[in-house]
């Protein structure tokens, strides 16, 4: 709203200063600063209120986190500050006519709703919440709108091959005659004009069902591509799985961050490096020089996804002032089912949802942990024997179990791995620091080809 005000007013009335709220640098660091400050402040009042309505944590089982009889007691839903704190700031500073910011607003409320409901379920009616079925149901529902959306919508374009010309123009200076006898001779050369550059498009702006494809040099694939077969079919088939993509990658990234929700700090600190590799994605897809430059995809307004990545990051950041060891509150899946499909919907916007696996890695080990252990035991149980691949999943409960945790009778591919425990702070920092690695990672991508 403050973007359109000020508009208004600079351009109605000159009014100094009206003009750096449409600088993009100015209103991200502006959306950062007030999330954060919303989310620490908002914080506190929103602890003492559900301590005193009862909204906590319950006891959790001793043999799988040895720490659990400190959080009991410790309120949870804590995602609707990380939810408020984000919103705020975007309707104040974002472009609200903007149809990705629209987007990512849509999949932060609607991802907070369903979270919200299954946390609501587990502390008032069932303790296993909100049936797996209705979460998915709710995620594809998302996934399909979002994708739908960015094929139907006519603001939703991009542009390949984008190039920067120089063009240099010479002209001669014609100096007064006081300046050219003191200081030029008939014989000099003349002074000549500055280079002057204009930017030439290669292409028009286009709906494209290409995506940024990691390490080829040529890093454009297009999924229409892969049907070819289907003749003039060929783009609308495009199409469709790129809709069905978008709604896997959002249900894989949301779930995944949902499991990686186990330690305090652990997924609101991964998620918020997660982002800002993100966010730098969105601006260099954003900005003209930079998309030439990495030869990606120019996608206009995208540059408003830095602003919502700077409200989401400020507001990640705060909630770590309550949320880190040991934490105050629990983010609940109000928050994680956010988070995950925040993430998830930000790579398939700016067509970087390959670059899911290295940015997301650990969200995406937690799921892969989790199936593995899930399906080893079920072939195990069919011949009577206990079998498991890791000592627990999802993979960072492996690294808290205790000597003597595991039965005897239990059958473990990794029974030596990890050797000992380590405390939940440092498995958490340590998580942090491969999320970071790989983020940066993500971002070399771009000139590793």
């Amino acid at each position: 709203m403050l973007f359109y005000f000020f508009r208004f007013l600079h351009d109605a009335f000159d009014i100094p200063g009206a003009g750096l709220w449409g600088y993009i640098s100015f209103r991200a660091i502006a959306a950062l600063i007030l999330a954060l400050l919303i989310s620490a402040v908002f914080g506190e009042y929103f602890i003492k209120y559900m301590k005193r309505r009862n909204f906590s944590e319950a006891q959790r089982d001793p043999s799988i986190d040895p720490y659990g009889v400190q959080k009991k007691g410790v309120p949870t839903m804590g995602g609707i500050i990380i939810i408020v704190a984000t919103i705020a700031p975007c309707l104040l500073l974002g472009r609200l006519r903007n149809i990705y910011m629209i987007l990512m607003l849509t999949t932060t409320i609607w991802l907070g709703f369903l979270g919200f409901m299954d946390d609501y379920i587990k502390m008032h009616k069932d303790k296993d919440g909100l049936k797996p079925i209705y979460k998915l149901i709710g995620q594809a529902v998302l996934g399909l709108t979002v994708g739908l959306t960015l094929y139907l919508s006519p603001d939703a374009v991009m542009r390949e091959n984008v190039t920067i010309k120089k063009v240099e123009t010479v002209q001669n200076v014609i100096p007064s005659d006081d300046c050219y006898a003191n200081i030029y001779s008939i014989d000099e050369e003349q002074p000549k004009s500055k280079i002057v550059e204009t930017v030439t498009l290669k292409s028009e702006p286009v709906k494209s069902t290409k995506t940024t494809l990691p390490f080829i040099k040529n890093h454009n694939l297009d999924y229409a591509s892969w049907f070819s077969w289907l003749g003039n079919h060929a783009q609308m088939a495009g199409w469709i799985f790129f809709v069905f993509l978008t709604t896997f990658v959002i249900m894989a990234v949301s779930n995944g961050a949902n499991l990686n929700d186990g330690m305090d700090g652990m997924c609101a600190g991964n998620s918020a490096i997660m982002c800002i590799a993100l966010g730098l994605l969105a601006y260099f897809s954003s900005h003209i020089e930079y998309a030439s430059y990495f030869n990606i995809m120019y996608i206009p307004g995208t540059q408003e996804l830095v602003v919502f990545v700077a409200a989401f990051v400020g507001a990640l950041i705060g909630f770590l002032w309550y949320n880190a060891y040991p934490a105050q509150v629990f983010m609940g899946d109000t928050g994680s089912l956010a988070i995950g499909g925040i993430i998830g919907v930000l790579a398939v916007i700016i067509h970087k949802e390959l670059l899911i696996p290295v940015i997301c890695f650990i969200f995406l080990a937690e799921s892969i942990s989790v199936m593995l252990q899930t399906s080893y035991a079920k072939f195990g149980n069919k011949k009577g024997l206990k079998l498991r691949v890791f000592k627990r999943a999802p993979i960072h409960d492996t690294f808290r179990v205790l000597p003597g945790q595991i039965p005897a009778d239990f059958k473990i591919i990794f029974a030596k791995w990890p050797k000992g425990s380590w405390h939940e702070s440092k498995i958490v920092v340590r998580f942090w620091i491969t999320t970071i690695i790989l983020a940066a990672f993500a971002i070399m991508t771009l000139k590793i080809r």
